[in-house]
């Protein structure tokens, strides 16, 4: 499951279970849930809309959110790194990650940025693994 903006797993575990578990391993590798978005919730209330359970963690790891505002400071634009658990309409649960190459990719001629990028890369692939 890759795509040119992210990537994830599938994972054989209820909902509640994987969002526990991407908590826990962001929590291990040093980032914080800024932002929590219950992408399903929303669009019932907004639009009478169901869906399959669908949730959105804004993460943050404070030292790269500080090296990357000092190197880039418009770079909070591209913030924070999202994750998100869903279920699709067969019940599969994924965990799936915002690609940190492809989007701080955006931004040329940084090289402290592309140095951060490969290393927000490395830490949210090890989030990934621990799910």
């Amino acid at each position: 499951m890759v795509k040119n903006y992210g990537y994830g797993k599938i994972v054989k575990m209820s909902f509640e279970e994987a969002v526990a578990k991407v908590r826990d391993a962001l929590k291990a590798e040093g980032w914080g849930v800024l932002t929590e978005i219950d992408v399903a919730a929303t669009l019932k209330e907004k639009l009478n809309k169901s869906m399959p359970k669908y949730l959105i963690l804004g993460a943050c790891n404070a030292p790269f959110a500080d090296r990357a505002l000092e190197a880039e400071p418009s770079i909070g634009l591209l913030m924070p790194c999202n994750f998100i658990v869903r279920e699709d309409k067969k019940g599969v649960i994924r965990v799936e990650v915002l690609d940190a190459n492809s989007i701080l990719g955006l931004i040329k001629k940084n090289p402290k940025i592309a140095k951060l990028k490969k290393e927000v890369r490395t830490s949210t692939d090890k989030v990934l693994k621990a799910v």
